[in-house]
C-alpha cells in the first residue's frame, strides 16, 4: 500500500488546481480558454491546450487513492478538465492545420532532430496534424477519424480516471464535442474505447496521430486508455494492445528483444513512407511513462536504456535535474519502481532547480521552473504534482486494481475546499471507523470546520473517539451524520457500524 495522508505540498498543488479549473472560460470556438493553461510548452508537438487537461489529470487520480472517502473535490476537477476537452479548443490543431504545412520548406534548424535528412524540407514536422491529406480526406470529428489518435486515446485515459475516481456514469452518457455548428459530435466513453479499438485492429502498426505518423509514446497512452476501460467496465479491448506490442512496438520500434539495451528506437513510424525516424533512447524511452502500466518490466527497461545512455543508471555522483518535465517524468518513474537510489537525490535536485512556491494566502503550491512567468507552467506542473504524489506501485494500480467497494463505504461531502482540505479520508471496514484530517490553510488555523458523512448505516450509532472527541459535535441530518470540529491538522476516528 501506499501512503495514508496527503501532504502539505499535495494539498496546496490541489488548491491550485482546483482554483484554475473553476476559474470560469470557454474553450468554444467562439470563446477563449483562460491564459493560464498551458499553450507553450515544447514546440511543435506539446503546445495544445489539451495537453495542460491531460497532464493535470493524473496526479488528481492518485490523490484520490490516498482519500477513498473524500473524493468529491477531485470529481468536481475532473469533470472541469474533461468538458474543456470536448470543446473546440482542445481540438484546435486537428480542426485548423488542413493539408500539408505551407511552410515545411521553413522550418528553423532546430526541427532537424524531428525528421528523417533524406526528408527534411519536404515533409511535415511532428505537431502539424495534416488533416486533409490523401488517402483519408478532410474528417472533422477528432475522434471518429482515422488519425488524431492523441486527441482520442489520451481522452480515454482522463475518462477511465474519473469513473474510477468517482463511480460517476456521466461521461458514459451521449456528450456534444467541438459544438461548431455542423461540427457537433456526440459521443461517450464506450463508444471511443469501441472505435478507438476497431480503429487499432485495423492498423497493425498503429494509428497515427499527425496523419502518417505512428507514435509508440501515444500509443502506450491510448492502450492505457483502454486498459482502464476493460479493468472498470468488463471489455476486452486492451488485447489489441498487448497483440501490437508484442508484434510491432517491442520489436520494431522499441528494440527491446535484443539482450542488450536499446541504444536508439523509433520516435514515430510513417507507414505511408515506410520510414522510421529513429533518435537516441536518451530521447526515445518517455513511452515509459505509459506503459508501466501495462508491461512494467519492459517499461523499467527502456527507462534504463535512457538513463543509461545518459551515465545516470545508478550514477554514484551528483545527480542533475532540467527545470523542466522530463526531471518530473523521471522521478515519477523512480518513485514508480522504488528506485531508492535515485529518488532522493533527484527530488533534491529538483527543489535546487523547480522553484517549488507557495502562495501562503492561498495555501497554494507549485513550480515556477525558472520560467519567469505570470502562470505556473501547466504541463510541467502536472506532471510534477505527479511525481510528488507518486509512491511504489500507485500508478500501476490505477489501472490493474479497481476501486474496490469506496462508493458503498462512508463517503465525506461538503468540505469547505479550499480554505479545509483532508490529508486523510479513509475507511476500515473491519474496525468500522472513518479516519479524517481536516487542514486549514495556514498551519496556525484552529477554527472549526463542518462536514457530512454519507453511505453510513444507522446514523445514531456513530461517536467520536480520540484527542479532540469532547470537541466534536455530530448531529443527525436525514439519512447522514454532520459533523462539527476543530481544525488542528488532527485525525479524528469516527466509528459507526458496519456498512454494507
Amino acid at each position: 500500500m501506499g501512503p495514508s495522508r496527503l501532504t502539505d505540498r499535495d494539498l496546496g498543488w490541489l488548491r491550485y488546481l482546483y482554483r484554475k479549473a473553476t476559474t470560469p472560460d470557454s474553450w468554444d470556438r467562439d470563446g477563449r480558454p483562460h491564459e493560464h493553461w498551458d499553450t507553450i510548452s515544447d514546440p511543435p508537438m506539446l503546445c495544445w491546450h489539451r495537453f495542460d487537461l491531460i497532464d493535470s489529470t493524473y496526479a488528481v487520480a492518485m490523490m484520490a487513492d490516498i482519500t477513498p472517502a473524500w473524493r468529491e473535490v477531485y470529481g468536481h476537477i475532473l469533470d472541469e478538465l474533461i468538458f474543456r476537452h470536448t470543446g473546440w479548443w482542445a481540438a484546435e490543431d486537428w480542426l485548423t492545420q488542413i493539408g500539408h504545412d505551407p511552410k515545411r520548406g521553413e522550418y528553423p534548424d532546430l526541427y532537424r532532430f524531428l525528421i528523417p535528412e533524406q526528408l527534411w524540407g519536404n515533409y511535415d514536422v511532428p505537431g502539424w496534424t495534416a488533416n486533409g491529406v490523401e488517402p483519408w480526406g478532410l474528417e472533422m470529428d477528432p475522434i471518429g477519424a482515422t488519425g488524431n489518435l492523441f486527441f482520442k486515446g489520451f481522452f480515454l485515459v482522463m475518462l477511465g480516471l474519473h469513473l474510477r475516481t468517482t463511480g460517476d456514469e456521466r461521461w458514459n452518457r451521449p456528450f456534444e464535442m467541438i459544438r461548431d455548428g455542423e461540427n457537433t459530435f456526440t459521443w461517450f466513453h464506450s463508444a471511443i474505447a469501441d472505435h478507438l479499438h476497431r480503429q487499432w485492429t485495423q492498423a497493425p502498426a498503429g494509428c497515427h496521430c499527425e496523419n502518417t505518423k505512428v507514435w509508440p509514446f501515444c500509443l502506450a497512452g491510448a492502450g492505457l486508455g483502454l486498459k482502464l476501460h476493460d479493468l472498470l467496465r468488463g471489455t476486452n479491448y486492451h488485447e489489441v494492445f498487448r497483440t501490437w506490442w508484442q508484434d510491432t512496438c517491442r520489436t520494431k520500434y522499441l528494440h527491446l528483444d535484443g539482450a542488450e539495451l536499446p541504444t536508439m528506437v523509433s520516435f514515430y513510424y510513417d507507414p505511408i513512407l515506410d520510414v522510421h525516424h529513429e533518435v537516441p533512447v536518451m530521447l526515445g524511452w518517455i513511452p515509459s511513462i505509459y506503459l508501466a502500466p501495462q508491461v512494467p518490466d519492459d517499461a523499467q527497461r527502456l527507462f534504463r536504456a535512457g538513463l543509461t545512455q545518459t551515465g545516470t543508471w545508478e550514477n554514484t555522483g551528483a545527480i542533475s535535474a532540467a527545470p523542466n518535465r522530463f526531471s518530473a517524468l523521471n522521478l515519477w518513474l523512480a518513485k514508480e519502481w522504488a528506485l531508492d537510489w535515485y529518488v532522493e537525490p533527484l527530488a533534491a535536485a529538483i527543489d535546487e532547480t523547480c522553484e517549488p512556491t507557495w502562495d501562503t494566502s492561498r495555501g497554494e503550491f507549485t513550480w515556477r521552473f525558472q520560467l519567469d512567468e505570470p502562470h505556473p507552467r501547466g504541463q510541467y506542473n502536472g506532471t510534477m504534482a505527479a511525481a510528488q504524489v507518486a509512491s511504489e506501485g500507485t500508478w500501476w494500480r490505477l489501472s490493474n486494481v479497481g476501486p474496490g467497494t469506496r462508493f458503498n463505504e462512508p463517503t465525506v461531502i461538503g468540505v469547505d475546499f479550499p480554505a479545509v482540505a483532508l490529508s486523510e479520508a479513509r475507511w476500515d471496514p473491519t474496525l468500522s471507523k472513518l479516519t479524517v484530517t481536516p487542514v486549514g490553510i495556514n498551519s496556525g488555523d484552529h477554527s472549526r470546520t463542518t462536514f457530512r458523512v454519507t453511505t453510513i448505516g444507522d446514523p445514531s450509532r456513530w461517536t467520536a473517539e480520540g484527542p479532540l472527541a469532547d470537541e466534536i459535535v455530530i448531529r443527525t441530518v436525514a439519512d447522514a451524520i454532520e459533523v462539527e470540529m476543530p481544525v488542528r491538522g488532527q485525525a479524528v476516528v469516527l466509528h459507526g457500524p458496519q456498512c454494507r
